[in-house]
């Protein structure tokens, strides 16, 4: 009789520390998949039709996607477009154009950039990744640089 108690305690024990442990592993998972989400891969976009010609105002921006990250198309006041990544450099926010002062801007920290993607007032530490545009018909090609 002895034998069956302790053999039906171990079962119990067994059991029970196994559903505890099968509850604080389906309790991590999740916040561990969360905190380190997979990688996603990027599309591999070089190039893409940011907008229609006439579709932007002189000294207006607009913000568009270039694969999973925004870009930002500028139509300068002298009449140029001009293309950058539309992430700032300090802390990944999304910068926009303020045709007021005429340069890109991060609501952030207040970070400014020049219509060349330099870095002129503020917190990020480096420019923007600056984009090639062309005009093919009646549309606004932005393209990665190489090289």
């Amino acid at each position: 009789m002895e034998g069956k108690v302790k053999t039906r305690r171990s079962l119990l024990n067994w059991l029970l520390t196994g559903s505890l442990g099968t509850l604080i592993l389906a309790t991590i998972y999740p916040i561990i998949r969360f905190i380190y989400p997979p990688d996603k891969p990027e599309a591999v976009r070089n190039t893409i039709v940011a907008a229609k010609v006439g579709e932007l105002e002189k000294n207006s921006g607009k913000i568009f996607k270039f694969g999973t990250k925004p870009g930002i198309l500028v139509y300068t006041s002298g009449g140029d477009y001009r293309a950058f990544s539309a992430v700032c450099t300090h802390l990944q926010c999304t910068v926009q154009y303020e045709p007021t002062r005429g340069d890109i801007w991060c609501a952030c920290h207040n970070g400014r950039f020049d219509l060349t993607g330099r870095n002129i007032s503020g917190p990020p530490p480096s420019p923007l990744e600056a984009y090639d545009v062309a005009i093919r018909g009646e549309e606004i090609i932005v393209s990665r640089r190489t090289g």
